[in-house]
């Protein structure tokens, strides 16, 4: 996928595109007789008749100014990224239907011509295109054209690059998402991490300056890299762009995955808080920042959080030659059908400026966009004579919600919710618990009060919030916890002596570690893995087509410990210190042994972290495996030791 990338300056000229390329300062700008003997034809008649200050053909009903094009040159990818399809890849359009070269760069010449100074040159993989370099070299020709840039992946970027900056590549975003080589496979689902770091220092040897990093943040995945990311731009002149998740149809968006842009910027202060904040330009996507002394710098494309839709100048033409105004749109004209049936320039301009008038104020977000506004009635039950007003309210939110994210979001109503005996207070805490419920799988976000991190996913149990000024216990069995739903604190007392995840009627919720110690914890954690002695000899020998398993189920175990609290419901979201996951291979039993270990400094203990990292190992062993036999056993899943807590060391004999 091709990451969103900056936006180039918005060039005010004072006639239109021939005065403008005229009165042009720019290294390739020509002689005010050209605008003369374009004036004379009939081309610089038609221009002169529309002349503005900047062509009305790129400026829409807002006013924006598109003077930047991205060009798709395939739909081709030598990577499966996980965000960006499906593993099998794409059905791809017949090469027929695909823009020519000859193609692209009349088109490109067409909109050079009504003021676009900037290009960009994307896919799939623009640079698996045989003539890649050619088309840059013809681009190079177009009088008024400033920038060529390429966005890539960086896989062949060592060798075409010298080639690319001779034919006149002035510009390049490399696409890299991790900086931990076994981790990239997992993401990319191919190798090759060594040729995209190849491919980025090229770039910097050839003097490009700053050479563009895009990385898609996604929480339980990279997020724990921001760090090592902001130290790459210590010596090198890069600009690591950290780019907000983003809802595309093929990656099964949810906003859980989505690190918000003042959540990263959180996490770097910590480390940095000597960064320092630069000016951009009007149009820029990007909130750049620098720390001092550092080469390079970082940078924030905020298209979740902050979309910048208002400042929007740029248009995509796809690889089969349809013409796209919005990256979220749907609406699409077809520039090589008209092309392709003879239609003249001045016909092309005409639907070009039509389709550019059409474009909306801002892009469809998710639905669920807006579900942050309404955090605060979940979290502030209404009094009494706001009830009425308020329930009225939720259930005319909850009327729309099928309508904005589809029918599957919700299929239970809301009725019946007003039972003999209960205060409104009372009918408020079960509707909400009965919304936060049913948007559980979809993450409603809070502030949190203590930090500038954006988002925190609410506790969906209707439970009562726990007092702060209360000292809380564990709950375990004579313990007790506390409430707000008086002004004093209210001793309550669990049903169960065993059970500490039960509360007094036997509801399902969670403990209470308010009130506990910090101190350090660790677990191990086992599993096994029988294949068969096919698989195995497959595995040990690297030969599987899904890639290196034993790699690939590493990470997956380490990233299952850092998604615990997601994926077991009543664990605590507890922050990590170490995650270690080994698999070795047992020959007697044609078996991959795992362990996995986990350590923090905290309040509650790490076991079904490991737990979770080794059942997630084991699970993607299966996985890579499936294929050449379902006769695979996962069994031993196990604690083998852990140390910490109130109840002591604990190792398994």
């Amino acid at each position: 996928m091709a990451a969103a990338a900056a936006w180039g300056r918005l060039v005010r000229g004072a006639r239109g595109a021939a005065a403008r390329r005229a009165c042009s300062t720019g290294a390739r700008a020509r002689a005010p007789a050209a605008a003369q003997e374009l004036q004379s034809s009939e081309r610089g008649h038609f221009l002169l008749e529309h002349a503005a200050p900047f062509s009305a053909f790129l400026t829409d009903s807002f006013g924006r100014q598109h003077n930047y094009l991205r060009i798709s040159l395939t739909e081709k990818c030598n990577l499966r990224c996980q965000y960006c399809m499906p593993e099998e890849g794409v059905k791809l359009t017949p090469k027929s239907e695909l823009l020519t070269a000859q193609e692209i760069i009349t088109l490109a010449r067409l909109f050079v011509k009504e003021g676009v100074d900037k290009i960009r040159l994307t896919g799939g993989e623009p640079l698996i295109r045989p003539d890649v370099v050619d088309i840059v070299g013809q681009l190079y020709k177009l009088e008024g054209l400033k920038t060529i840039a390429v966005t890539t992946n960086g896989i062949n970027l060592t060798r075409l690059l010298p080639r690319l900056k001779e034919a006149g590549l002035n510009a390049i975003n490399i696409s890299l998402d991790t900086l931990v080589p076994a981790k990239f496979e997992f993401i990319v689902r191919r190798k090759g991490f060594h040729k995209v770091m190849e491919g980025i220092h090229k770039a910097t040897e050839l003097g490009y300056r700053p050479v563009k990093v895009n990385c898609v943040v996604m929480r339980g995945l990279n997020e724990d890299e921001l760090l090592d990311f902001v130290d790459f731009t210590k010596d090198l002149p890069l600009d690591v762009r950290f780019i907000e998740y983003m809802p595309f149809d093929g990656n099964k968006w949810n906003f859980k995955k989505m690190v918000s842009y003042k959540e990263m910027l959180d996490t770097i202060k910590q480390r940095w808080p000597e960064l320092e904040k630069l000016p951009c330009e009007t149009s820029s996507t990007a909130k750049s920042y620098k720390v001092p002394h550092f080469q390079g710098q970082i940078s924030f494309i905020t298209s979740m959080s902050e979309h910048f839709c208002g400042s929007c100048n740029r248009l995509r033409i796809t690889a089969d030659g349809n013409l796209k105004v919005c990256l979220f749109g749907n609406s699409e004209v077809s520039l090589r059908d008209h092309l392709r049936s003879g239609a003249s320039e001045e016909e092309l301009v005409q639907i070009i400026g039509a389709a550019v008038g059409r474009k909306k104020k801002q892009h469809a977000e998710p639905a669920l966009m807006s579900f942050p506004l309404c955090q605060d009635a979940l979290q502030s039950p209404p009094n009494s004579k706001q009830w009425g007003h308020t329930f009225s309210h939720w259930l005319t939110l909850r009327a729309s919600l099928p309508k904005r994210k589809g029918k599957a979001l919700m299929k239970n109503k809301l009725t019946g919710l007003f039972l003999p005996g209960s205060n409104p207070e009372q009918q408020w805490h079960r509707t909400t618990g009965i919304l936060q419920t049913q948007l559980r799988g979809y993450c409603v976000f809070q502030k949190d009060p203590n930090s500038t991190f954006d988002t925190k996913c609410l506790d969906t149990s209707p439970v009562s919030q726990v007092s702060v000024d209360c000292q809380s216990r564990e709950a375990s069995s004579g313990s007790e916890f506390y409430t707000t739903d008086s002004e004093s604190c209210t001793r309550i007392p669990h049903a169960s002596d065993n059970l500490t995840h039960t509360d007094e009627e036997g509801r399902a919720t969670m403990v209470d570690v308010g009130g506990k110690p910090d101190s350090r914890r660790s677990a191990v954690a086992g599993a096994v893995v029988l294949l068969g002695e096919k698989a195995f000899r497959m595995v040990r020998q690297n030969q599987m087509k899904k890639g290196d398993v034993l790699a690939v189920a590493q990470i997956a175990g380490i990233q299952g410990a850092k998604l615990t609290s997601q994926l077991i419901p009543l664990c605590h979201n507890i922050p990590l210190y170490h995650v270690e996951v080994s698999l070795s291979l047992d020959e007697a039993r044609y078996a991959v042994v795992i362990h996995s270990s986990c350590q923090t400094w905290g309040r509650t203990g790490v076991e079904m972290e490991a737990l979770t990292a080794a059942s997630l190992a084991a699970l993607t062993v299966y996985d890579m495996c499936k294929a050449v036999t379902h006769d695979i056993v996962i069994g031993e899943v196990k604690l083998l030791s852990k140390t910490g807590g109130q109840r002591g060391a604990f190792s398994r004999v």
